[in-house]
């Protein structure tokens, strides 16, 4: 994909070591995923299976239905052996036409959940297997979908993609920016959701228009951009690319929403959650291993958020951190089905530029990720950090990032904003952001090609430390335990123990007979 040309001279033993130590740290983290389940798992399996919509008489406002009958399973009978077995037992049970139907029963206080056993467990695996194959059978629809359409109408014409945000709080009025967007040149639009949703523990539903500096992810609005973007890709002549958000306590059921809807990028990184969010670390990472087995099956590309790390920690004395995520990212997405063109990993122009040869060191960072993972579609992430208000100063300095963006050939370019840290962005700043993307693009859009850092300069010596840094400090997470050196503060400062964080509740060890249909269908690559 990056057509990458080896300018480090990395070692390749020290490039399999940094590997191997990675592939350890994540494996016992993996084992614990798979032993355990969450209720946004099991939420995310039903979704699948064709339920939707919610209650909206409830008290405390709309619940999703979804929601309801995952909590009341729970309350039954546990999600120790899935969700699956006493949903639809209860379904032919109770001769009752749909998921839908049963929601409603349930929220009646008409269903008693039993976890079934003999003829009538079988019998509900397969009603579960042939509802959520049914629901998997429409995500291969959408990506074969985009593959015509890419086809049809075209990729970017040049890398790296330009990435653009909007984030209005009203879903129409996201998609008139978005459009706009893309007839100035971005070629992924990505909108951002409101403060607070990765802490919501259920997935709104319908169209929304109020949200706060950002707009809900939900079905609904999926559907609306989605759409929209098809339009403008057809009069811009190239597939305009849409992302938005599978983190926090609904990953797995955001996730799947995509996958019925064809996003086609999405943010999933298998620590920002605990990191930033305080989410309970076990609860990440099993629901990021189910995130990224469906967005393997739906063709998504997903970004991971290294450069958040950059936004706590120094980036020059933090570098070897991000390389290290970066690698856990790359075992955890391998390990879940994720091939490495679907494995957009993050990272940022966040030295502060005061600091000496600062560009130099960006360039060195930024070549050490592109030639780690050649065929990977990086995520170049502008400066935020060092924004200072001074939009003259942030305008040179998002220009400078876009030039390491080229220079280092990124994949994907995330525009800056030479209004960071003053106010969300308005339109005419978009367009020169956009403007300075283009000049940049325009006039040292192959300077690659006569790039070569010098073998015994700064740029290779400084990504060799990195790379020698990340590997010690991987050899010291095999020692202690990955989530012993989340627990420590080693990423980005943070430090959030195995045992804490928000969503703690919503764990389950499996037990004996454990059953999700999705799971099964995913690893087997199978389609009923």
């Amino acid at each position: 994909m990056s057509q990458t040309r080896a300018l480090l001279d990395l070692d390749p033993k020290v490039v399999a070591t940094a590997r191997g130590l990675a592939a350890k740290a994540a494996a016992p983290v993996i084992d614990l995923a798979r032993a355990h389940t969450t209720v946004a798992v099991e939420r995310a399996t039903l979704r699948l299976a064709g339920i939707t919509g919610a209650d909206t008489t409830h008290r405390a406002g709309d619940v999703p239905w979804v929601n309801r009958v995952v909590d009341t399973v729970r309350e039954h009978c546990g999600l120790e052996h899935g969700v699956t077995l006493p949903v639809f037992h209860a379904l032919r049970e109770h001769d009752l036409g749909s998921l839908t139907e049963l929601a409603e029963a349930t929220a009646a206080g008409q269903i008693q959940f039993t976890i079934p056993t003999g003829r009538a467990a079988t019998s509900a695996a397969k009603a579960a297997r042939v509802a959520v194959a049914k629901g998997l059978r429409t995500v291969d629809r959408n990506r074969a979908n985009r593959d015509k359409l890419v086809t049809k109408l075209g990729d970017p014409p040049r890398r790296p993609w330009i990435y653009l945000i909007v984030a209005t709080g009203d879903i129409d009025e996201d998609v008139v920016q978005a459009a706009n967007a893309a007839r100035a040149g971005a070629d992924i639009i990505a909108v951002i959701r409101s403060t607070g949703q990765s802490l919501l523990d259920y997935v709104p539903e319908g169209a929304t228009h109020h949200g706060f500096a950002g707009t809900y992810a939900t079905q609904e609005n999926f559907r609306i951009m989605r759409a929209a973007l098809d339009e403008v890709s057809k009069e811009v002549g190239r597939y305009v690319r849409l992302t938005n958000y599978a983190s926090g306590l609904c990953m797995p059921e955001i996730a799947v929403l995509a996958g019925l809807e064809r996003l086609d990028m999405m943010l999933n990184d298998s620590m920002y959650g605990i990191l930033f969010r305080d989410i309970n670390p076990i609860r990440t990472f099993v629901d990021q291993r189910f995130s990224r087995q469906v967005h393997a099956r739906a063709g998504i590309i997903i970004n991971t958020g290294e450069d958040n790390y950059l936004t706590t920690a120094d980036a020059v004395d933090a570098a070897h951190t991000v390389t290290v995520s970066q690698l856990l990212n790359e075992h955890f997405a391998h390990e879940a089905g994720l091939p490495d063109e679907l494995l957009g990993l993050g990272h940022a122009f966040e030295i502060n530029p005061k600091v000496p040869d600062s560009f130099r060191l960006e360039l060195a960072h930024a070549l050490l990720a592109r030639e780690l993972f050649p065929d990977a579609p990086l995520k170049w992430m502008p400066p935020t950090k060092h924004m200072t208000g001074d939009v003259f100063n942030g305008y040179l300095l998002d220009g400078f990032f876009n030039l390491a963006g080229v220079l280092t050939g990124q994949s994907i370019l995330l525009v800056g904003m030479m209004t960071e840290a003053v106010v969300t962005p308005f339109l005419s700043d978009r367009d020169l952001a956009l403007a300075n993307v283009r000049y940049v693009l325009d006039a040292a859009g192959s300077l690659r090609e006569d790039f070569r850092p010098a073998p015994d300069g700064l740029i290779v010596k400084r990504a060799h430390q990195v790379l020698g840094e990340a590997v010690d400090l991987l050899d010291r997470i095999v020692d202690d335990g990955l989530l012993n050196a989340i627990a420590d503060g080693t990423f980005g400062l943070m430090k959030r123990p195995a045992d804490k964080g928000k969503g703690a509740d919503g764990v389950i060890e499996k037990a004996d007979g454990y059953l999700n249909p999705a799971t099964t269908l995913l690893d087997e690559g199978a389609t009923k």
